[in-house]
């Protein structure tokens, strides 16, 4: 069977012009041959490298310190007897637990310094030189990713909520961060039988026909397998949470807590920056995914959405069966479908696959306003198209909430990102930032007219590979996939989050996992509709808060 493959390299419009090449055509019947097509050399993307408030204020607050006052002091010592009963009873709801967790992390600093220390001979030896990265030592974002892996599930989750928080934390974490995955070896199917059946209080074979030993996915928190009702015989996948996680979220997120307090006693600045509020919000948004009543209720919530606006013929997330679910396992009907980066097999599925994307983000949209929260992990493993051609959302693990105040300023910065009207767009982040002062709105918008200017400079890689039949009239089979580079598009939003940092915009978290959706949207699009524009097609509704305010309640 001859395949030729093909790799076009485009830059990226926010009109999704229709994609130019220059095809160079030589021995293009060899059937090993790879054409490739190049376009000129993009300019490098215009970088704004704005210093942030935290910045700034840590700069001056080095170059001018000066010794405690009385005052200080004083309100140091007033403080102290609430601080020290916090950590007393934080670390009697720790437990002995948090000794094991101590020795566990021990070992992983151990294990990271060593790799430091090599790292730090060698570089030593070849250059003489050393680079910023080592003299941070752990602190430094490849030796803290590399250290947080090593700590396991709390410290994953930790790293991943950094990377979806560019407002909170400085950008070279942001981007190592991007780099942290969530994968673990699997636990041995003896423990999680142990687990079903604890929680189901009855043998497995009373409740399931089979359960398949041998993992679908594993990752630090659970572990899915595939299995079979035995009542109905419904083909249905069990999310088992791991053996232990519990115990070591709890040890690690107090041990978090009371660093945070700490931090905050020495140096009453970082009280600015709501430190302690912020681990507060991780460990809450930690502990409910850890407990799959709560995910169970998003797959509920987000399943009446789908009944209430008559989208059934459209889109489809998976039944919970409540009957063998618990806070621990959580089983759900079994979908069968294909990711929305996989065209060959969306081609055979469906006659036109730009409806796919169509499709897709009208449920996304619509569930901004009209569900109790948005899927807010829609990477192409929980976006699937069905095979019976309707879009499927799995994993509500991770889900956002927005405001009504929020969406009425996204509404406005998306319709001025398809236009391209800068001061609209500006005048909708602030908005949506929370700031003190007065804001420059032309001076801003100009800011962000370099910014953007850039996205039609991203680099995007579509492979696309032919394959005919050993008749050579037979029709030839096209699969595609696009590859876009992450870091571009995080060096874009983070572009975004320094700018608006320098006027004193600090925006809700809520935001930035709207604009990472919207960015995994845009990969989809690329693909499977390049010449549409998602934000100004017709056949796309984003749902106006204004539309909304007529409409019932959901129960």
């Amino acid at each position: 069977m001859a395949a030729t493959a093909m790799s076009m390299r485009t830059g990226a419009t926010l009109c999704r012009c229709p994609l130019l090449f220059h095809l160079h055509n030589n021995n293009h019947n060899n059937p090993g041959f790879m054409v490739v097509a190049r376009p000129m050399p993009f300019r490098k993307s215009n970088k704004i490298k704005v210093l942030s408030q935290s910045q700034s204020q840590s700069q001056s607050h080095y170059s001018q310190s000066q010794p405690p006052d009385a005052s200080f002091i004083q309100e140091r010592i007033n403080e102290l007897p609430k601080l020290v009963e916090d950590i007393l009873q934080t670390s009697i709801n720790t437990g002995p637990r948090g000794a094991v967790r101590l020795v566990q992390g021990i070992q992983a600093v151990i294990g990271v310094g060593t790799q430091w220390l090599n790292d730090f001979s060698q570089r030593t030896d070849a250059t003489g030189g050393i680079s910023n990265q080592l003299q941070l030592g752990l602190l430094s974002p490849p030796y803290l990713r590399s250290l947080f892996e090593r700590m396991g599930a709390t410290y994953i989750k930790l790293g991943q909520f950094i990377a979806s928080a560019p407002t909170l934390f400085p950008a070279e974490y942001v981007e190592e961060f991007q780099k942290c995955f969530d994968r673990a070896p699997p636990v041995p199917f003896s423990e999680i039988e142990a687990i079903i059946r604890e929680e189901l209080q009855r043998p497995l074979d009373a409740v399931y026909e089979y359960v398949d030993p041998v993992p679908i996915a594993s990752a630090s928190i659970a572990q899915v397998h595939s299995a079979r009702l035995k009542s109905s015989g419904q083909e249905v996948v069990i999310k088992v949470l791991k053996p232990g996680i519990e115990d070591i979220l709890v040890a690690d997120l107090n041990f978090i807590y009371v660093v945070s307090r700490i931090l905050e006693f020495l140096n009453p600045e970082l009280r600015r920056t709501s430190l302690v509020g912020i681990v507060k919000d991780i460990k809450e948004s930690m502990l409910e995914e850890v407990d799959f009543r709560k995910e169970a209720a998003n797959i509920e919530a987000f399943r009446r959405y789908i009944e209430t606006m008559g989208l059934e013929r459209q889109a489809k997330a998976p039944f919970v069966y409540t009957h063998c679910s618990t806070k621990r396992i959580l089983t759900m009907e079994r979908l069968y479908g294909v990711p929305l980066t996989d065209l060959d097999s969306i081609r055979s599925l469906v006659p036109d696959p730009e409806l796919t994307i169509v499709t897709a983000l009208n449920v996304w949209f619509g569930s901004l306003i009209s569900c109790e929260s948005f899927h807010a992990d829609v990477h192409a493993g929980n976006l699937w198209l069905l095979r019976d051609g309707r879009i499927g959302f799995l994993d509500f693990g991770i889900v956002g909430r927005i405001s009504p105040r929020t969406w009425a300023a996204m509404e406005v910065f998306l319709a001025s990102f398809a236009s391209e009207d800068y001061e609209a767009m500006a005048s909708a982040l602030i908005e949506m930032g929370a700031t003190g002062k007065d804001v420059d709105v032309a001076a801003f918008a100009r800011d962000l007219q370099k910014i953007f200017s850039s996205i039609q400079e991203l680099d995007t890689e579509i492979v696309i590979a032919t394959r005919r039949g050993p008749n050579s009239n037979s029709a030839a089979a096209v699969s595609a996939n696009v590859v876009v580079d992450d870091r571009q598009m995080n060096a874009l939003f983070l572009d975004l989050v320094r700018v608006s940092e320098s006027y004193g915009l600090r925006f809700p978290r809520e935001f930035a996992l709207l604009m990472k959706q919207l960015l995994y949207f845009d990969r989809y699009t690329r693909l499977l509709a390049p010449d549409m524009n998602m934000l100004q097609d017709e056949r796309i509704t984003v749902v106006s808060n204004r539309r909304m305010r007529n409409m019932n309640s959901f129960p």
